[in-house]
């Protein structure tokens, strides 16, 4: 499941540190959710998707990673990206 170019463009535009930032930290985890978030609601409705499953648990891990790393870099960016997408209860 991908998701649009405009869509993609907005969160760039929303959580990149300078215009055209696509490698930040940020703007990889930004797209990460909302990629994640279009394949749970996919999944209600195919719920014995495995091979899709598999792709959302890389996308899980790779933004865990990339989260992981920017606590160890920056914990005031971090801070603020997890309250911006609201990850954490």
């Amino acid at each position: 499941m991908s998701i649009t170019p405009e869509r993609k463009d907005a969160l760039i535009k929303e959580h990149g540190r300078a215009s055209g930032d696509t490698g930040s930290p940020e703007v990889q985890v930004a797209i990460l959710t909302d990629r994640i978030v279009t394949l749970t609601d996919h999944f209600k409705t195919h719920a014995k998707d495995n091979h899709s499953r598999r792709g959302l648990l890389m996308m899980v891990n790779k933004r865990r990673t990339l989260l992981d790393y920017l606590k160890k870099k920056d914990v005031e960016r971090y801070q603020s990206l997890i309250g911006k997408l609201g990850l954490r209860k």
